[in-house]
């Protein structure tokens, strides 16, 4: 049912993309010129865009640190870990970069004592647990702040954007709408004219996304306000109240900018993350392994795959 439903919305998004890239022939899909309103008035925020933070990572402040993944090293600090058997072999590229994060105010997540236990356990079952590495859709605020590159197309009451990790696709709808029948991945997006600041009401989640790598996440009780505002031809602030009552003890925001790609021929370019990860989804089903083995010049990897017994293995693909 996941490959089914995957490769319809994919179909979906990828054919309204394609309506949206033959716009122009001289600049990027739905480009807007810096600068540039709209019929009505209202900032053109037409263009493609992406995030240059390490949010991706982790919403909060952090060290840099060895891998998403480690243990103890020689000596019990947590500055002395090492990456883990899973991510050892790819060396400095398993790093994570620090930051000074993105999370407003005090820069603390206001966590429930029981939420935070959850976030913890996420952050020490990563590589089970992130909807990332399974290109489960990655849902709002998240897709905002991923490593790629994301196109937003400005209507008079529609603005749509396409994202490239998992043609993950969204509309925010300036005028009144009925709401969609059942909640998703990416929510349901209303916004409204504040003078040039889009201000957009996020609804409707499945509760099934995380924020970032570090394990923060949400339930499906979430609900965001976020706004856009224009900082200038070539920049955008892009600022997320969070309220989740099954998760915080009060609303937190996030914000960073967000910066307009300004090569002549930016666009945003399949990512067919869905076939990448078929593998790590469904690898360890195969009657026969196909993944077994990888032998380097310093290590021999060798792979064991498991399937969970009973009702774990629904658990697996849930999370």
């Amino acid at each position: 049912m996941r490959i089914s439903g995957s490769m319809i919305a994919t179909a979906l998004v990828a054919a309204t993309a394609g309506a949206l890239l033959s716009f122009s022939v001289t600049r990027t899909a739905g480009q807007g010129l810096p600068g540039t309103r709209t019929s009505d008035g209202k900032p053109n925020f037409s263009g493609v865009w992406q995030a240059l933070n390490e949010a991706h990572w982790d919403l909060q402040a952090h060290e840099a640190r060895a891998a998403m993944v480690t243990q103890q090293g020689v000596y019990d600090y947590e500055y002395a870990r090492v990456p883990a058997a899973p991510v050892l072999a790819l060396g400095a590229a398993a790093g994570v970069p620090g930051s000074i994060g993105v999370v407003q105010g005090d820069g603390q997540i206001p966590y429930t004592p029981e939420a935070a236990r959850i976030k913890q356990q996420n952050a020490e079952h990563w590589i089970d647990r992130d909807p990332e590495l399974k290109c489960y859709l990655p849902g709002i605020p998240r897709a905002m702040y991923m490593p790629y590159p994301f196109a937003i197309t400005h209507g008079t009451n529609k603005i749509h954007m396409t994202y490239a990790f998992s043609n993950a696709g969204r509309v925010i709808h300036v005028d009144t709408v009925e709401p969609p029948p059942d909640d998703t991945y990416m929510g349901h997006s209303v916004g409204r004219w504040e003078g040039d600041t889009l201000v957009v009401n996020v609804s409707g989640f499945n509760g099934k996304n995380w924020f970032d790598r570090a394990g923060n996440f949400h339930s499906e009780a979430l609900r965001l306000v976020e706004r856009f505002t224009p900082i200038s031809a070539d920049a955008i602030r892009y600022e997320v109240t969070i309220e989740d009552p099954n998760v915080f003890t009060r609303a937190w925001t996030i914000a960073m900018p967000l910066y307009r790609r300004l090569e002549p021929n930016a666009t945003v370019m399949d990512y067919p993350c869905i076939e990448f990860a078929e593998e790590f989804m469904y690898g360890h089903l195969r009657k026969n392994q196909l993944v077994k083995r990888w032998e380097g010049e310093t290590l021999i990897v060798d792979i064991t795959r498991k399937v969970p017994p009973g009702d774990k293995l629904h658990e697996w693909y849930r999370r």
